[in-house]
């Protein structure tokens, strides 16, 4: 933990403990939710990131269409 984030936890610690406890309870199972969501939305996030292309075109059709639709300069093939 980060000097700056210690200071943000104190903080927020002294103003919590102003709240009555059905506020606390109701912080803390927000707090609570928002560490789950933010785990499953990184994970899914994640795996979501592989896969192969869904298209009803034969994959030789796919490719043909990649290489025809490059455009190189010759400026850019010089060397």
């Amino acid at each position: 933990m980060t000097h700056a984030e210690r200071h943000i936890v104190e903080t927020y610690s002294e103003l919590i403990e102003s709240l009555n406890s059905a506020s606390k309870l109701e912080l803390l199972e927000r707090l609570a939710k928002s560490i789950r969501k933010g785990r499953k939305s990184k994970e899914k996030d994640f795996f979501s990131s592989f896969g192969g292309l869904i298209s009803e075109k034969p994959a030789e059709e796919i490719i043909k269409n990649i290489r025809e639709s490059r455009k190189f300069r010759e400026k850019d093939l010089k060397l």
